[in-house]
């Protein structure tokens, strides 16, 4: 027996042998049962998931989310019809808590599908949702994709089928929420699966919005076109269907300004019809644009109150404080920035000084239409605004329309711009207000020493020889800007021209180059009144504001940020508004004298007479006002000789008799300020003045030789005698001989094509603009 109490076979003999335990693994690397072992994770391995982990995690996911839809699906039931029917109104307050308007009422008459016109039918799919009849109730690749547009600033798209915006319409709100997105996408499924696709398209069409207030399409082809729904045209359909997208923006009545993007739209709608096969070729080529009657204001909304609600309105949501559905949908308090007591000032003004002076029996006078709008220039706040005679007659914003040309009221921004970039004529002389250009009528203008083939005639043809700067600005004469303008640079001159608030794109704003300084771009009058504004505020600017305060069901509603900037330097807004004061007491807008205090401005007269401006300010107040030609029918712009009983309408007139009149009533009670000015250097008044004489520079005289008359940075001084001028001008280019044609084509305006603007098709076109066009004042 052995001793070893762990041993108890055989004795064993010499040293142990250490080896595996039989229950060991294989060394190696295959496992107990012969298969090859996974090795175990290390480093930076170990942070990432394995193949297996993210299957598990998808599959957990792919789970929940099917376990979600079908919830939802259980759980969401189709609702009864929402209360859109019974909108609430909106308030409209004055600054002072007062009542402006109310909105809100519902126009709307349903119809069967059946009186709908096919054509009209298919035109709506081929807008909104071309593959109603065959897809199904929601496209979630159609909405991821519409995020993602949306949140890569592509657009803001909805990406919702035909289906999903009538559930949203009929049964839900317009509220951008993600529950209310969740709850259409199940009642959507469960209405597919419920109703029939006919049914739901007559919904669709009763239940959408239009525009001018406008619900369902019965509604929509009488405010459009007087007409039942069952009487409409393939391309009247169209256009009703464009509206779909845009119903205020496309309203080409409202927006003239918008025209081409809508004809845009409705083009899109026609060739979807061809594309679907739902329309011809043929058919499509001998469709013309249907242009829409004139609107009809909303019950409650006559004279001024339709226009403020309706600018308003745009200013909410182009500002993206609320979206157009959810505000038509109701329930808000508005107190807007307009001031009862201005605003019935600028009324009465506008009354006594030009409506009433119009009559019957003067066709010219049914032409005439007005816009004015007013704003302190501390606040930015809209104080006043005047739209037309009365918003139920003229649906259209003489203030807020953007398609008449401003005219010579541009060229304090090319002034104004020469001050802030330094900028020099073509010697090398500064441009200042003492600075001696060429005046004489059709004056070539010059660039490098070439000429630019851009020569526009003085008001009558009259020519002035070499005069100032303010001579020129006083006299507002063509030649001296035009040459300015190319001085500066016309790009320049926009990029100035947008800091002072005109929008960048507005219509000829880019494109005109040479001819920009002659006011052949088309700001609103409320895009200019900003312009004086930030003139009138040293150079600072606060962007315009027409709303004070927002609030629903007792919450407010955040308002944007506007925060004040500095637009242009101090020197160059205070050396403009010199310039600009020498307008007033003794140049072409002595009319404004009337209004009793130091005020600054400057007259402007369209091309063929088609638009009389006044834009001016005290350090208080800065208004604009404009008179313009429309033809009460065909909307074309139209000249206004004769209106009012005289020979010409132009911005010393009538406008700046308004202006007066309104800024003396605004401002009662409130004590004169004069002008705190801090001008640039050389800028200081001449002892004298040229009349008619003077060294003009070498831009003005053409001169051919390059030497500076003047040093560079310097101003030039009249001679005690005349100069002489050069006998003959520069050559020009090869130029067209023929005329332009002159008639004005019916509904057409001044507007941009994408990525760029067009001019005016009376005006020729050379490469720094519009040759031989003759700009008043």
């Amino acid at each position: 027996m052995s001793h070893d109490p762990q041993h108890d076979g055989p004795e064993r003999t010499g040293s142990r042998k250490w080896g595996p335990r039989p229950d060991a693994p294989p060394t190696d690397g295959r496992s107990a049962k012969g298969r090859k072992s996974r090795p175990r994770r290390t480093g930076w391995r170990r942070l990432f998931p394995t193949w297996r982990m993210l299957f598990g995690a998808l599959l957990l996911f792919l789970l929940v989310v099917a376990g979600g839809l079908i919830a939802g699906y259980l759980l969401v039931n189709i609702p009864a019809a929402n209360t859109a029917a019974k909108a609430q109104s909106n308030v409209y307050l004055y600054s002072d808590g007062s009542e402006l308007a109310r909105d809100g009422d519902v126009n709307r008459e349903n119809v069967s599908l059946a009186q709908v016109p096919k054509t009209v039918q298919q035109a709506v799919l081929a807008a909104e949702d071309r593959d109603f009849y065959s897809e199904s109730a929601v496209d979630p690749a159609a909405m991821v994709r519409a995020a993602w547009n949306t949140v890569t600033g592509k657009g803001k798209q909805s990406g919702s089928t035909i289906t999903q915006q009538y559930v949203k319409n009929y049964y839900l709100g317009q509220e951008q929420t993600l529950t209310r997105k969740a709850k259409e996408f199940f009642i959507a499924i469960k209405l597919d699966r419920e109703v029939s696709k006919h049914d739901i398209l007559e919904g669709y069409l009763n239940s959408s919005y239009y525009g001018r207030n406008a619900y369902g399409i019965q509604a929509a082809a009488q405010a459009y076109y007087g007409k039942n729904c069952d009487q409409l045209t393939t391309a009247q359909g169209a256009y009703l269907a464009t509206l779909l997208n845009a119903p205020s923006a496309y309203d080409v009545a409202a927006h003239p300004e918008n025209k081409q993007r809508a004809v845009a739209r409705w083009d899109y709608v026609l060739d979807g019809m061809v594309k679907q096969k739902w329309l011809s070729e043929s058919q499509r080529s001998t469709m013309t644009f249907p242009a829409p009657g004139p609107a009809r204001a909303p019950t409650g909304l006559s004279g001024q109150r339709g226009y403020l609600v309706k600018a308003v309105n745009d200013y909410l949501t182009d500002n993206k404080v609320v979206d157009e559905d959810t505000l038509r949908a109701g329930g808000y308090r508005i107190t807007t920035t307009i001031d009862r007591k201005r605003q019935d000032a600028l009324v009465a003004a506008v009354d006594s000084r030009l409506m009433d002076k119009l009559s019957d029996a003067r066709t010219v006078d049914s032409y005439v239409r007005a816009g004015g709008a007013s704003i302190d220039p501390a606040s930015g706040k809209v104080v006043a605004m005047y739209g037309g005679i009365d918003y139920a007659k003229q649906y259209v914003n003489g203030a807020t329309r953007r398609d008449y040309q401003v005219g010579s009221i541009f060229k304090p921004i090319v002034f104004a711009s020469a001050v802030q970039n330094g900028s020099t004529t073509q010697d090398g002389v500064r441009i200042t207000p003492n600075t001696v250009y060429d005046g004489t009528n059709k004056r070539m203008t010059v660039s490098n020493g070439s000429p630019t083939g851009f020569d526009p005639a003085n008001e009558d043809d009259r020519s002035y020889g070499p005069v100032t700067v303010s001579a020129g600005m006083d006299k507002s004469i063509n030649a001296v800007f035009a040459q300015m303008g190319i001085d500066v640079g016309p790009a320049k001159v926009k990029n100035t021209a947008v800091d002072l608030g005109i929008p960048k794109d507005t219509p000829s704003l880019g494109s005109s180059q040479g001819a920009i300084s002659l006011g052949t771009a088309t700001p609103s009058v409320l895009d200019m009144t900003q312009v004086y504004a930030t003139f009138a505020n040293h150079g600072k600017q606060r962007p315009y504001s027409l709303v004070d305060k927002v609030s629903r069901l007792g919450e407010d509603v955040q308002l944007p940020d506007r925060p004040e900037g500095i637009a242009i330097g101090r020197d160059a807004a205070d050396t403009t508004t010199s310039v600009l004061r020498g307008v007033v007491e003794g140049g072409t807008a002595t009319a404004a004298q009337a209004a009793g205090r130091p005020a600054a401005g400057k007259t402007g007269t369209a091309e063929k007479d088609k638009a009389a401006w006044f834009a001016g300010y005290t350090p208080d107040l800065a208004t604009v006002v404009a008179v313009l030609g429309q033809h009460p029918q065909t909307a074309a712009q139209e000249p206004l000789y004769g209106a009012g009983g005289q020979d010409r309408v132009n911005g010393g007139g009538y406008p700046a008799e308004i202006w007066a009149d309104y800024t003396a009533a605004a401002l009662r009670g409130q004590p004169a300020r004069d002008f705190d000015l801090q001008l640039a250097s050389g800028a200081e008044q001449q002892s004298s003045e040229p009349s008619g004489t003077g060294t003009p520079s070498a831009s003005a005289s053409a001169s051919s030789s390059g030497t500076p008359s003047t040093p560079p940075g310097t101003t030039a001084t009249p001679p005690t005698e005349a100069p002489t001028l050069p006998t003959a001008e520069p050559s020009t280019p090869p130029f067209p001989t023929e005329q332009p044609p002159t008639a004005e084509p019916t509904e057409e305006f001044p507007t941009a094509e994408p990525g760029g603007d067009t001019v005016p098709q009376t005006y020729r076109m050379s490469p720094w603009g519009v040759r031989g066009a003759a700009w008043d004042e």
